[in-house]
Parts: C-alpha cells; sequence; structure tokens
C-alpha cells in the first residue's frame, strides 16, 4: 500500500490486498465485477477475494445485510486484507458504518476509477479535471470518510487531493472547485483557439475513441510509424485507463495530405455523470473531429457491450451525429478464419503486427479527403497571398517558378475553388 507524507507525496509502497464486493439485483453482473477487479488492478491492488450479494432490497446503513457484513469481516480477517471495494456507489454514513463494523478501508467503484485518474493524469488540464471530479464526489461524503481520508492509512483511493484539501470547510472546497473550473475555461478558451486554427487551415481532425484498453493508443504508435514524417509515440499499456491526457499527433501521408489525430480518455461501463462533467472539454475533441475512429477489441467476449457503452457516451457528449469507422483491433490475437468480413464501415486490424493497417488508412483518406479536387494554376508574383493560402488548405503536388508567376498542381477543398479558378490553366 501507499504511504503518503504531509505534503501528499508517495513515501513508499507495498501491495495492497481487497476484496471486491457487488450487489445483484435483476441482472447478471458478472462482467461489471471482472471488470471492477481490471480497476482495482490497475490502481495497484491485488484482488484476492470477491463476494456478490443477491438481494432486492439494499439495507441503507451497509448497502449488504448484517450477516454479510459479518461475513465480509471473517474473509478480511480470515485473509490479512485491508481494503475492501464496492462495485455500487456508498454514501459518507455507508462508508463510515462499514469501516467501523470492518475495521478496513472502505471504498466504492466511483473512488476507484478517480484514483487511477489521479495516477495517470499528466497534464495540468488532466490533474485539474481530476481534482474537480474528487472535490465534487468528496464533498458530500466528508462526514463519511474515514480510514479513506487517512494520510498515513496510504493506499489505493486516496491520491489526489488528499486529507488537507478534504478535511477544510466546506466553503474553502467550494472555493477551490470554483478556481479549478475557472481554470479549466481558460485551457478550453486555449484550446478553442487551436480548433478555430485548424479549421481555418482545413486540416481535418480525426479522433479514436472507444472503451478503456481496447487499443487507442497502440493503433496512433502503429499509424505514426507508417507516416512518413514520423512523431513521438504515445504511452501504450495493456491495462485499464493507461492513458487519461489526450494527445494530438500529424500524421502526414506518402502523396502529401495531412490530418490531425487525437487520442482520447477511454470510457468505461456505470461511468458516473461527474466524469463526464469533469472531462468533457477533453471529450470535446471528438465533437470537433472530421471522423471518428471507434476502437474494439476483438478478442472481448462483450465487444457488443462495449460499444453500446461507447455509443451512449458519444450521445451524451453530443457526438452520436459524427460520422466514424468502426475499428476492430487485435485481430493478430484472433485465428484467420474467425476475423469477421466487415462493411465500408468497419475493418478488422491488428496495431501490433500492422495487418490490415493500409485498409483503414485508405478508408480515412476516403472520408475526410473525399471533397478534393485536383487543379493546375499559375498564379502571378503579385499574388503571393493565393500561393500561401493554398499552401495552408490543400496540397502541393509541383510547383514551377516561371517567369509569368507560379505554376501549381495541387489538391484543393472543393469549396475552395471559387477563390482560384481564374487563375486555372489547363
Amino acid at each position: 500500500m501507499f504511504r503518503i507524507d504531509d505534503e501528499n507525496k508517495i513515501i513508499s509502497s507495498e501491495e495492497c490486498r481487497a476484496v471486491i464486493v457487488g450487489i445483484q439485483r435483476n441482472r447478471d453482473i458478472s462482467y461489471s465485477m471482472e471488470e471492477l477487479a481490471g480497476l482495482a488492478e490497475a490502481a495497484g491492488a491485488h484482488v484476492a477475494g470477491r463476494m456478490i450479494q443477491k438481494t432486492e432490497k439494499m439495507n441503507p446503513a451497509t448497502l449488504i445485510g448484517a450477516g454479510k457484513v459479518l461475513e465480509l469481516a471473517e474473509i478480511c480477517e480470515n485473509m490479512e486484507l485491508d481494503t475492501v471495494i464496492f462495485n455500487e456507489e456508498l454514501n459518507g454514513a455507508q462508508i463510515r458504518n462499514l469501516e467501523n463494523a470492518l475495521g478496513r478501508r472502505v471504498i466504492d467503484r466511483t473512488i476507484l476509477i478517480l484514483d487511477i485518474f489521479a495516477m495517470r493524469a499528466l497534464s495540468k488540464e488532466g490533474r485539474l479535471q481530476v481534482e474537480l471530479a474528487q472535490l465534487k464526489y468528496r464533498l458530500p461524503r466528508l462526514t463519511g470518510f474515514g480510514k479513506s481520508l487517512s494520510r498515513l492509512g496510504g493506499g489505493i483511493g486516496t491520491r489526489g487531493p488528499g486529507e488537507k484539501k478534504l478535511e477544510t470547510d466546506r466553503r474553502h472546497i467550494n472555493k477551490r472547485i470554483n478556481d479549478i473550473k475557472k481554470e479549466l475555461i481558460h485551457i478550453k478558451t486555449s484550446r478553442e483557439a487551436q480548433n478555430s486554427k485548424r479549421k481555418r487551415s482545413r486540416i481535418p481532425v480525426v479522433a479514436l475513441v472507444g472503451y478503456t484498453n481496447s487499443g487507442k493508443s497502440a493503433l496512433m504508435n502503429r499509424m505514426l510509424e507508417m507516416t512518413e514524417k514520423e512523431e513521438k509515440s504515445v504511452a501504450s499499456e495493456d491495462m485499464l485507463f493507461a492513458s487519461l491526457d489526450t494527445q494530438h499527433r500529424s500524421i502526414k501521408l506518402k502523396d502529401g495530405k495531412t490530418f490531425i489525430l487525437v487520442d482520447t480518455v477511454g470510457f468505461v461501463s456505470e461511468l458516473p455523470h461527474m466524469f463526464l462533467d469533469a472531462f468533457k472539454a477533453t471529450l470535446e475533441e471528438a465533437v470537433h473531429a472530421d471522423l471518428l475512429l471507434q476502437v474494439t477489441d476483438l478478442t472481448c467476449r462483450d465487444q457488443d457491450f462495449h460499444n453500446e457503452v461507447t455509443k451512449k457516451v458519444l450521445e451524451e457528449i453530443g457526438a452520436g451525429h459524427k460520422e466514424k469507422i468502426t475499428v476492430y483491433n487485435k485481430a493478430d490475437m484472433v485465428s484467420g478464419n474467425e476475423i469477421p468480413v466487415y462493411g465500408s464501415s468497419s475493418v478488422a486490424v491488428s496495431a501490433e503486427t500492422g495487418y490490415n493497417m493500409e485498409t483503414l488508412m485508405k478508408m480515412i483518406q476516403s472520408r475526410i479527403f473525399a471533397d478534393r479536387i485536383d487543379i493546375s494554376l499559375l498564379i502571378p508574383y503579385s499574388n503571393g497571398e493565393l500561393f500561401s493560402y493554398i499552401c495552408e488548405i490543400g496540397t502541393v503536388k509541383t510547383k514551377e517558378y516561371m517567369e509569368e508567376g507560379i505554376r501549381v498542381k495541387a489538391q484543393i477543398p472543393q469549396k475552395d475553388y471559387h477563390r482560384v479558378k481564374e487563375y486555372e490553366i489547363i
């Protein structure tokens, strides 16, 4: 487990042993529990046990029944577990009651995800978004947090703003929330200025979206390797929420065309609205994109469910109408005769081996450069601004400096043709 000093810095760590607990009412929660175990491991815990209670009515004091609390306490004692993670969201009183009964740290799915976000956020914006979500979550639960707020108790669920910020009065916390919102608005304004610049330059934007750990970052790295101009690769690991901050890379194709590729934070089921609110500015990259690549893990038996979750989140952020290509990744882990044949809007690829990546690149090109036309121009030297404009909005294939002007062969968007047609030559 992690030990945190007075300045909220990690000073040592050892393995955290946890048990995960779920409530099954009218639906099967086996997948949700598996995902919770994956989230716990991504946060640095070893899941040593699990418990599911089937019930139609939850105990308002402890969520699970009194008998299950005793059983859970015995499990924690016998297996020497230090953390209990609930799949359901807990209120402050439930956290306090359970910690008193179990003598262990108690957290829920929401604070677990927030904890992972606190570890993975690298940019200033990412860290601010995490802190905002944590403060909003913990504010109404201040009276309930016990061991989960202990500076020296450490462990998953305690990273981020820390006890100093969370045990101050509510007025101070609300002030901090307002300050963060103002900082995020400033960052958003800067991003909107960058987006406006991209729109003016007519550079298309393609955004990678999809369930966490579907291989979005690996796909971005493979696409970077395929281009003439290689840019810095992005972090890619086989774990939930391996990357949190939005990444932008310029992809220059062999024919000179360029587009911006954006890697966004992965989605997950049962994502509370506070996450969408906190990370909406980052997710807006998908809203402003010209094309979405919805990445799905081909090897996952729950890929249809993942696609539904992704579709729901995209609709909630206002990107449900966007044109998209569904990319089924990790085809190298499926035998050849098991790889499905998809239509014009879907493709199976492997970011690991490069299988079918050329096909994907051609699909992207056909979508984002479909409205472009080839032209030949003779631009007088007196109109040098027009040549600069063509370089900005289109792709210059050849240029020749003649006595009477610049002879240019280029590809430009159809909508810009009226700006140059008087200089067109055969």
